[in-house]
């Protein structure tokens, strides 16, 4: 399967942004993508440096405005799209949510996401609710993707529980950079971290694994950090955790990456980890810490 990864920059401009992204959209249509994926909360800035309540502002209805656009745009290419949207579910109570439209344009599913992070420039506990739609595989035309957004990428057991209802692909759109006070040795462990994580889900789960981050520099308005440097760096890996694609930090890029979607049954026969795991002894995964 062909698939396309948009990795770009963000400003203030929700229109200009929504707009570049239609025009990139369009280019890997027409290269021929079959499955788009987007990077998260791609509409706007990166808003979570701060706590702002007229922030709240950006968040749209679900169906609403940007659902029709991007709706539009995956009918008019015949594509399968990744989308990651700021969602108001109502007056208080939102979420960063994950719409994946069919080639048709209409919505195939959605996914809340789950992991809520709360750290210095990332203040997302302010913003969103966490998910109450848990982790299922949202099924389409080019196959049934395991989307999960950003922060879940950290989590284990978000990617088994996709895999364990048939997932054929892990998905991952994404908003993590760098700090600029920790050294350039530093950084580099956390990028690589990121990295690592993934591919780790990829190698357990014998299941492809697509990251899409933005790139790009986005001051803190408060001033009380020196912003973010995204550090770029979408990739693709294999059922086997090989890296068949990764972008640079700092580039935008729209690029279209082959998929071998029948890889990971060969995979699955010579490493049959979901045959040998013991399910019997995991009850205590439920518990937050065992004492």
């Amino acid at each position: 399967m062909k698939v396309a990864i948009i990795q770009q920059s963000c400003t203030a401009n929700v229109e200009a942004n929504k707009k570049k992204l239609a025009l990139n959209i369009i280019k890997a249509a027409n290269h021929g993508a079959e499955l788009v994926v987007l990077q998260e909360l791609h509409n706007s800035l990166y808003f979570c440096q701060t706590e702002n309540t007229e922030l709240f502002n950006l968040a749209e209805p679900i169906p609403g405005p940007s659902t029709e656009f991007y709706g539009s745009l995956a009918r008019e290419c015949g594509v399968v799209l990744v989308t990651s949207l700021f969602e108001r579910r109502a007056a208080g109570l939102y979420h960063n949510t994950a719409v994946v439209f069919e080639k048709d344009g209409s919505i195939a599913g959605k996914y809340r996401k789950m992991h809520i992070p709360d750290d210095p420039a990332y203040y997302e506990k302010f913003y969103f609710t966490p998910g109450d739609l848990g982790f299922h595989p949202i099924q389409t035309s080019v196959g049934k993707l395991g989307v999960q957004v950003c922060w879940d990428q950290w989590y284990p057991e978000g990617a088994r529980l996709m895999a364990l209802q048939g997932a054929e692909l892990l998905i991952y759109p994404t908003a993590i950079g760098y700090e600029s006070s920790d050294t350039q040795e530093e950084q580099e462990r956390q990028r690589e971290a990121w990295t690592t994580v993934q591919r780790g889900h990829a190698v357990a789960n014998g299941l492809p694994v697509i990251a899409v981050n933005r790139t790009g520099y986005e001051p803190d308005p408060s001033g009380q950090t020196n912003g973010i440097q995204f550090w770029g760096s979408s990739f693709v890996a294999g059922p086997q955790g090989e890296i068949i694609y990764r972008a640079p930090i700092d580039e935008e890029i729209v690029t279209i990456v082959d998929i071998d979607m029948k890889r990971s049954e060969n995979v699955r026969r010579w490493w049959p980890f979901l045959r040998d795991r013991r399910i019997e002894e995991f009850g205590n995964l439920q518990k937050r810490f065992i004492d």
